[in-house]
């Protein structure tokens, strides 16, 4: 019973140990993070700025929650800007994708009506 006890608190302190390093993995992660989007949750209309123009062929892609492709840019400035009008309420999951296909980076907002 007692060595019972002592592997079910090893578990556990592995366990509790390995989520603290997943929570500083996604601090990190998300301090590399290069696009700023705003207002978060948006309406109307949602604001993307890079903090330089994209390289040229890099595409900017948004997908709804089910993973349908609902845009996709091929020319980007600095700041570009995306119409809501035609998107139902719910989370968005955005991509910025270099010519070869690698996702640079994603993120997800959320669309409110």
């Amino acid at each position: 019973m007692r060595n019972c006890t002592l592997i079910i608190l090893l578990v556990l302190g592995f366990s509790l140990s390995a989520g603290a390093q997943s929570v500083q993995d996604r601090t990190v992660q998300n301090a590399r993070k290069t696009v700023r989007f705003y207002p978060n949750p948006a309406t109307s209309i949602v604001f993307f700025e890079f903090p330089k123009a994209p390289p040229a062929g890099t595409s900017f892609q948004v997908y709804n929650f089910l993973g349908k492709k609902v845009l996709d840019l091929q020319r980007l400035n600095a700041r570009t800007q995306v119409d809501l009008t035609n998107y139902t309420r719910g989370f968005y999951i955005y991509q910025l994708v270099d010519v070869s296909g690698r996702v640079l980076e994603s993120g997800k907002f959320q669309v409110e009506k």
